[in-house]
């Protein structure tokens, strides 16, 4: 099931605290400030699943996509003439 994200204000927020929590079961919640995101309500599990994900490193990122040499088969053309540099005097 999808997540649905639910927006309030911070007066909302704070006027009905436990009907925020509620929504947070469905999906984040985000808390307006003068119409702007300010923040956002989640669970904690999912909240520490977004830091495991903070935490690998771009490295650790990378060894975990699958091999992309075999896509396709790129053979750029070799370039025929030597290019010249324009005369600007």
């Amino acid at each position: 099931m999808p997540k649905t994200i639910t927006t309030i204000s911070a007066r909302q927020f704070a006027r009905n605290l436990a009907g925020a929590k509620r929504a947070a079961d469905f999906g984040p919640v985000l808390i307006t400030n003068c119409g702007q995101p300010a923040y956002a309500l989640l669970r904690i599990d999912e909240y520490q699943e977004l830091a495991a994900r903070a935490d690998r490193s771009l490295l650790a990122l990378m060894d975990t996509l699958p091999a992309t040499t075999s896509i396709f088969d790129f053979k750029p053309p070799r370039l025929r003439d030597n290019p010249i540099a324009p005369n600007l005097d």
